[in-house]
Order: structure tokens, then sequence, then C-alpha cells
């Protein structure tokens, strides 16, 4: 074959630069480190600051950099790992689970979380919130739905709302024998919520992974879960099953 237009292209000045601070982050940085300022790494770098501040960005976008307000840009800390591997079922907050309760409300669910439940678009269910916070910084928000059918034995002094209410929610949730659960993964963009809770700019690229619970042949509960792009990997096990994992 040919060669293609795009193998005459020269690599980016930014894109080489890239690379080079990523070799200069490895050797002579630390986990947390602080950066010089723009002008000092141009100088050190021989670039323009346009140049420099590209290099940068696409290495926040990798996971290599984080921009910190009141701090500056420092090195970011290794991925972050989550198993979403579907061999061991377990419901939310069991075990190992290092979500935090935020809050729980009655609403509707998104029509596509409905069809999962099997309910009408209007029914109302139970929403808690959780946050997956990470060396202090925020790496995942997670939306989990439950209809009231799956915790009848919610009582009505756990209605109030807040922490409590979710984590009576879940307590709840618990007292169903888990039959199973089945996920999927989508890459895709933060909304206006989900950038303000993971501390990014809307629009920034995240990982939505979706998990069904299965109990007693029906959907008991529907997890949606946020996770910023920058912070987590996926990969393949050996048994097949999808994970993310640093």
């Amino acid at each position: 074959m040919g060669t293609t237009q795009l193998e005459t292209v020269p690599e980016p000045k930014y894109w080489h630069l890239k690379t080079v601070i990523g070799e200069a982050l490895d050797s002579d940085f630390a986990v947390g480190e602080i950066l010089p300022n723009e002008r000092e790494l141009a100088a050190r770098f021989g670039v323009a600051r346009a140049t420099l501040r590209q290099a940068l960005e696409q290495l926040e976008l990798e996971g290599r950099l984080q921009r910190r307000r009141g701090v500056g840009t420092t090195v970011a800390p290794p991925r972050v790992g989550v198993d979403v591997s579907t061999t061991q079922h377990s419901w939310p907050g069991v075990g190992e689970d290092t979500w935090q309760s935020v809050d729980s409300a009655d609403d509707t669910a998104p029509a596509a979380v409905a069809r999962l439940l099997d309910i009408e678009p209007t029914a109302r269910v139970h929403v808690v919130r959780r946050l997956r916070v990470t060396e202090g910084q925020p790496v995942a928000a997670e939306l989990l739905y439950v209809p009231a059918g799956s915790v009848p034995g919610l009582v009505e002094a756990d209605a109030s709302g807040g922490p409590a209410r979710a984590r009576a929610v879940l307590r709840e949730l618990r007292q169903l024998t888990l039959d199973g659960q089945d996920r999927s993964v989508e890459l895709g963009s933060a909304r206006a919520d989900d950038a303000r809770e993971l501390d990014r700019l809307p629009g920034a690229p995240v990982l939505v992974v979706t998990t069904r619970y299965l109990s007693e042949g029906r959907t008991a509960a529907v997890s949606v879960a946020t996770y910023r792009a920058d912070t987590c990997r996926l990969t393949f096990g050996d048994s097949g099953d999808l994970a993310m994992a640093s």
C-alpha cells in the first residue's frame, strides 16, 4: 500500500514534548510533588508556553498530572484499581466496598434504568448517592436505584434522607438473596452534576459502569457509577471478566 496522507503529517511539537515531560516525571519527580510554574518549565524544555500548556493538558487527560485549585499542578498517583469483574457477587456496601454513602431520596429513575428495573417510568424508587474518594480526591460517583419492592422492610424512620437513610436502604437490600449481576461499561462525558462531584469540567471523559443486581428472577437494583477516565483504566482478567486495575 502507498503512503497515506496521515503518515506524512509530522508529529506535533507538543506531543513530542509530552513524551519528554512524561519521562521527566518518572525520573525527576515524586508522586504529589508540585511542578515548577509554566515559565520555568518552558525555559527548562526550551519551548513556547503555548506548546507547554498543550503538553500539560494532554498529560492531565492521561492521568499523569493533576491540577488542583489553590495548589497547582502535581504529579498524579498511580491509577486507582477498581475491580468490576463479575466473578464474585456482592451487594453494594458489602466486604471491601470503598464507597461512602452521601444521600438518599425518593425519585423517578431515568428511562433506561426504569427499563432495566422493569418498572413504569413514573414509578418512584429509592436513589442512593455514593462517592468514592482516594487520597483525598473524588474518583467516582454512583447513583443506585432501588425499587420500593426490593426493600419492603425500610421503615418510615429511615425515610428522612441523608447518609443514614442511604445506609438503611443498603442494609435492607442486603436482606435479599443475590443471584448474580451483570455489567456494561461505556465511555461518556461528565454531566454537570457528575463534573461537580468529581471536580472535573462538564464534558470531561468518564467511564460509566452500569450494574444490574439480580434476585429471585428479577432486577432488584441498578447502579450507574461514573469514574474519572483520567484515574482509572480497564483491563481484562484471566477469567474474561472486565476489570479496572492499576
